[in-house]
């Protein structure tokens, strides 16, 4: 499994609607508003690099009101949560 932070830039009016949106993609597990230069970070799970690459660039840029995205790829983990149990099919 591998781990992708996405913080997001998106216009102000449509914060929730993108963040519920979101959500409801099956490999993001959590949405965030946050504080800051970004309005949302959503975590993201998938079995390959190439899974996220289509999941950045087709399913979340045809989502209206995303202005940008910046992705970070996970090197490791240091959590007290067996996250690999928790996202097994």
């Amino acid at each position: 499994m591998v781990t992708f932070i996405i913080l997001l830039n998106v216009k102000s009016n449509k914060v929730t609607g993108i963040a519920e949106e979101l959500a409801s993609i099956p490999e993001i597990s959590e949405v965030y508003s946050v504080t800051g230069i970004y309005d949302l970070v959503a975590i993201v799970r998938t079995k390959t690099n190439d899974d996220v690459a289509e999941l950045v660039t087709n399913r979340m840029g045809s989502i209206k009101g995303i202005k940008k995205t910046d992705t970070m790829l996970a090197f490791k983990a240091f959590s007290q949560h067996d996250l690999e149990a928790m996202f097994s099919i």
